[in-house]
């Protein structure tokens, strides 16, 4: 019996975690002689969740280790690049296309969108977040809603959409960075008393994490930050958890405590603001004078950006089922305006003049792998690359 239920390594490039009706149509084309036949498929979302224009690509590094070894060619994204559901024309943009007999990847669909769909819709989300909070701090909450097995795959995915940090101590451990996280209400009432705690967590924990104290666990938040900066001299920051369960106006509470952390020579001291949040109501508490966030649910349990695989062309021929496009294409942007365009092909021109260039790039050949892996940094620094002109307003 399995302690937690979760699939081994092996069983998923197995492909013990597929739909049944894979293994049974791949004990079909065998038995009919077909199981070789050698197909293009391609991966594409018809519609994003929410409205939202565009979605974070993630997943693909897991992607590639579950592909490699297989007898197929593997084009994709690269990972952390914002695409749309379509084109201007309405054609479904690919994030992947994958060539080879079918029988070296039918086994494998199920956990490959598995491996992709969950964790574009975290790192979106992420990037929403980030969006809306600006240049303020934007850590990443959110492990403790879901399956802790998930906890790598979340936290990595959440860093790439634009976080600052992560909370879980393996989480941080994937990305290479120390996880952020303080003083929970659980010291405090261990301890009884919020003062006694914040001096003892100043005089334990190393002194290199930062001095953030959680001000709401029996005090009224203003004199909460009060008692939290005389207890602990050269505190960085104060931190208001649960707001939701507060009667009153938050904007008022935010403004109330700055004045008075102010008026005393505190203006350093940073207001954090965690729980419940989302872009919305973080893209709110920067208007009236928020410095941080920590965002959990939100996040990890963010909606999936819903990809197919779909087969466009079997045996050199186009093929696709009822509502889908055939053929081979590929995703290319322009290098001036940066429209992107579905097409097939040779590379098309933009409608302002410009040369586009293809934005897929080839990852596996033959089973082999030959993109390197790439660093966290660079993907998340794709990301806000991207991110960057895009007005902050639109994810309210």
């Amino acid at each position: 019996m399995r302690r937690f239920l979760v699939a081994t390594d092996e069983e998923i490039l197995d492909g013990e975690t597929t739909d049944v009706y894979f293994s049974r149509t791949m004990e079909v084309l065998e038995a009919e002689g077909l199981a070789d036949t050698r197909v293009v498929a391609e991966l594409t979302v018809g519609s994003l969740p929410k409205g939202w224009p565009w979605a974070v690509l993630c997943g693909i590094e897991e992607a590639l280790r579950l592909l490699e070894g297989h007898d197929v060619n593997v084009r994709c994204l690269p990972e952390g690049t914002l695409f749309p559901a379509r084109d201007d024309a309405g054609v479904r943009f690919p994030v992947m296309t994958i060539e080879g007999p079918y029988s070296a990847f039918a086994r494998l669909e199920t956990p490959l969108l598995g491996l992709l769909c969950h964790s574009s819709g975290v790192a979106t989300v992420a990037a929403r977040c980030r969006l809306a909070a600006g240049d303020r701090s934007l850590m990443a909450f959110g492990v403790r809603r879901m399956h802790p097995a998930m906890a790598p795959m979340l936290d990595r995915s959440s860093y790439i959409g634009g976080c600052d940090g992560v909370s879980t101590l393996i989480g941080a451990k994937c990305i290479g960075r120390e996880p952020m996280g303080t003083i929970p209400h659980a010291l405090i009432l261990m301890i009884g008393d919020e003062e006694a705690a914040y001096r003892a967590f100043d005089r334990v924990v190393d002194p290199s994490v930062p001095r953030i104290a959680l001000i709401d666990t029996f005090s009224d938040e203003k004199f909460g930050a009060l008692k939290a900066v005389e207890a602990v001299p050269g505190l960085e920051g104060i931190r208001l958890d649960t707001p939701g369960s507060r009667r009153g106006n938050l904007r008022e509470l935010v403004q109330e405590i700055r004045w008075e952390l102010d008026l005393r020579g505190h203006e350093g001291v940073r207001i954090l603001l965690s729980g419940g949040l989302d872009e919305g109501s973080i893209a709110d508490a920067v208007d009236y004078g928020v410095d941080g966030f920590g965002v959990g649910t939100c996040m990890t349990n963010a909606p999936t950006v819903d990809l197919a695989l779909d087969l466009i062309e079997r045996e050199g021929a186009p093929v696709a089922k009822r509502g889908k496009m055939s053929g081979r294409k590929s995703a290319f942007t322009c290098t001036s305006c940066g429209r992107q365009v579905v097409a097939s092909g040779a590379v098309p021109e933009c409608d302002c003049g410009c040369s586009m260039v293809d934005m897929m790039r080839s990852c596996i050949e033959s089973g082999a792998r030959i993109a390197a892996v790439e660093d966290v940094e660079v993907i998340r620094g794709r990301v806000l690359s991207q991110l960057a002109p895009i007005p902050a307003d639109t994810v309210r």
